[in-house]
């Protein structure tokens, strides 16, 4: 008996010409995506670059209120900011506390996001963590470290999506 229309496959299959049009559709589908998932990634590290700025800052200005409170002991004319960021780790006396209890300012010292995969472990363990560091005593317009740390920066080269290059955020 044959089948109605007078058609008749012998395997039950994909021709050659089907299989084709269906890896072409999923090579577009595969190209379309691409930008967005590298879109999505970078979006990621953007706003880890920006919580890791917001904590370390914070960290910075705690130290600094510290200092300005008496509970950490101060060199005359210093600024009263931290000597490395290390610091904000380790923590530093309490010079308020009779049992001499320490004062920390942060759990761990986040690296940058825009740099840490080209960081050496020399670099991921040294003082900067990767980070640029700005002194009290530098010129807002061009950063640079010195005795102490005001602030830091991304050292990255890169743009971000809202096109203000990441050393400025």
């Amino acid at each position: 008996m044959r089948p109605v229309g007078g058609c008749h496959r012998a395997g039950g299959g994909f021709t050659l010409i089907e299989l084709l049009i269906t890896l072409a559709i999923l090579g577009v589908l595969a190209t379309m995506i691409t930008p967005v998932v590298r879109i999505e990634v970078q979006r990621q590290k953007e706003n880890e670059l920006r919580q890791s700025l917001r904590d370390i800052r914070r960290a910075i200005d705690a130290y600094r209120a510290a200092a300005e409170d008496g509970r950490i002991e101060r060199v005359e004319g210093s600024s009263g900011y931290p000597k490395s960021l290390g610091v904000l780790v380790s923590g530093v006396k309490d010079a308020q506390s009779p049992k001499g209890q320490k004062i920390y300012f942060l759990r761990r010292m986040p690296l940058d996001p825009m740099v840490a995969d080209s960081l050496s472990p020399e670099e991921r363990a040294g003082g900067s963590y990767g980070w640029g560091l700005r002194s009290y005593a530098s010129e807002p317009d061009t950063p640079s470290a010195g005795d102490d740390v005001f602030d830091v920066y991304s050292t990255s080269k890169g743009v971000g999506l809202n096109l203000v290059p990441y050393g400025q955020w």
